[in-house]
């Protein structure tokens, strides 16, 4: 078994929107915004080498999109999902699995693009099945008002069109060293994946805590659809996290690729942050 961090490159959003009701005071501590209030993001993506199956986990936002749709999310950094699949001795045709924990365009517009002529939108993992919730896929289809921004169909009819999307149910097992968590605060039925691995067991966040500045349970997005069910579902988890010392895996935070999170006065808070080599012999 092998695990890799894969890095899609940064972007930004506003740090209000990235925090909600949290005050400017306190979260650009954490989180420091530049003059337009626009706070830089990762776009973390993991790979997962399990069997026989290279499984990767989400996909940044791609590079298909205008330049207008690019100048609101100021793509920036030295990293590039193909870049970093190379580093990791692969490219886009080895990987066997595109597990999508939802289907925002932050997350899967890296599995979709343009053909050599720049014509046809196609899958960019050409012998990969693809992943996500069976009912998530229907929500991302039919999404409300609030989400339908997020979700854009040249980042997901392409998967269906070729044939090669899958769905996950509600098993919570996806190979033999990952299952999954379903949570349906941040958006119907994401997925969090938990992977077992040399007597750790790392647990990829997605949007459920998308930083370690979002641990405290209050700290939640504006994007959040359901926002008292995200804060119910992050008081459960992290109280799991604590008493098992689950190690969680950041998709968003700029910094700190993981964490171990510890019982506090004031609630659970982190312990120990870093990357994931600091914790894991990869």
């Amino acid at each position: 078994m092998r695990i890799e961090v894969i890095h899609a490159g940064n972007f930004k959003l506003d740090g209000g929107a990235m925090f909600g009701v949290v005050p400017k005071s306190i979260w650009n501590r954490i989180n420091p915004a530049d003059d337009n209030n626009m706070c830089n993001w990762a776009m973390r993506c993991l790979l997962v080498e399990d069997g026989n199956r290279r499984i990767l986990i989400d996909t940044g936002i791609g590079d298909k999109q205008s330049e207008k749709f690019f100048g609101y999310y100021y793509l920036n950094g030295d990293h590039s999902l193909k870049n970093s699949l190379n580093a990791a001795g692969l490219d886009f045709s080895d990987i066997t699995d595109v597990l999508l924990t939802h289907l925002h365009f932050d997350h899967c517009g890296g599995a979709i693009k343009w053909d050599a002529k720049k014509e046809k939108l196609l899958p960019a993992f050409p012998n990969a099945k693809y992943w996500t919730h069976r009912e998530h896929w229907d929500h991302a289809l039919n999404p409300n008002v609030r989400e339908k921004p997020s979700f854009l169909i040249e980042n997901i009819l392409p998967i269906q069109e070729s044939g090669q999307l899958h769905f996950l149910g509600d098993s919570l097992q996806f190979s033999d060293n990952i299952d999954y968590r379903i949570a349906g605060g941040h958006t119907e039925k994401m997925i969090c994946p938990i992977i077992r691995y040399k007597n750790r067991t790392i647990v990829y966040m997605a949007d459920m805590i998308p930083s370690s500045g979002h641990i405290p349970i209050n700290f939640i997005m504006s994007y959040d659809i359901r926002p008292l069910q995200v804060m119910e579902e992050k008081e459960d988890f992290l109280k799991k996290a604590a008493e098992e010392n689950l190690l969680l895996f950041f998709e968003h935070d700029l910094n700190i690729e993981c964490a171990e999170v510890h019982s506090t006065e004031k609630g659970i808070r982190m312990s120990h942050n870093g990357h994931l080599s600091q914790f894991i012999d990869l």
